[in-house]
């Protein structure tokens, strides 16, 4: 048993070692972005599915309270309240839950923050679709297969894209991405020192 354990450890270790350099720039890129458009008043949107459904939250979490510094709240939404998916879901089907919101809430210039790990979700296609429609920014966390909502992406968009075929390697990672990203945020705007 313990040599699964050691296994899970390993194979964490290299698919981090393995995609460290290619993740690199986008994460900076995505966080020029997003502190660009919190310093212009907008705010960031976030939303993913099953095992997603947390990061998006930790993505929300660490910018509308804190990640390591104290410091004022930044304008961060998750679309993952269950109360709202499920009427959402049951008035006009599962594949609108995030875009109905987006298009209530999202405004030109807010960012949406996608997760998939590798799925191609049809609610994440709509989503991007909606955000788009709302002139926002999309910074889409995907996987190996979610080659549909990478062909939504347009020139402003950035995708932080992770080559493995691992749900919960790609989940990982994308975590790991996150706590990169709000250090990243934080730094540019309340110092380097935090």
């Amino acid at each position: 048993m313990e040599s699964t354990v050691i296994a899970h450890f390993n194979q964490s270790i290299q698919v981090k070692k393995d995609c460290t350099k290619m993740l690199a720039p986008y994460i900076v890129s995505a966080s020029h972005k997003i502190v660009q458009q919190l310093l212009q008043g907008r705010k960031v949107l976030s939303c993913g599915n099953g095992l997603t459904t947390a990061l998006a939250s930790i993505l929300t979490e660490s910018l509308l309270l804190q990640y390591k510094l104290e410091r004022p709240g930044l304008p961060a939404i998750s679309l993952n309240d269950s109360g709202i998916l499920t009427a959402i879901c049951h008035r006009n089907g599962k594949n609108q839950i995030f875009s109905k919101q987006i298009l209530a809430l999202g405004e030109p210039g807010d960012l949406l923050a996608i997760f998939s790990s590798g799925s191609n979700p049809g609610n994440l296609v709509q989503a991007i679709q909606a955000a788009h429609d709302k002139s926002m920014v999309v910074i889409a966390f995907t996987g190996m297969y979610d080659k549909d909502l990478s062909a939504l992406l347009s020139n402003e968009d950035i995708e932080i894209r992770v080559e493995h075929d691992d749900a919960h390697r790609i989940s990982e990672l994308q975590m790991l991405s996150i706590f990169c990203l709000c250090e990243l945020i934080d730094q540019q705007l309340f110092g380097e020192n935090n």
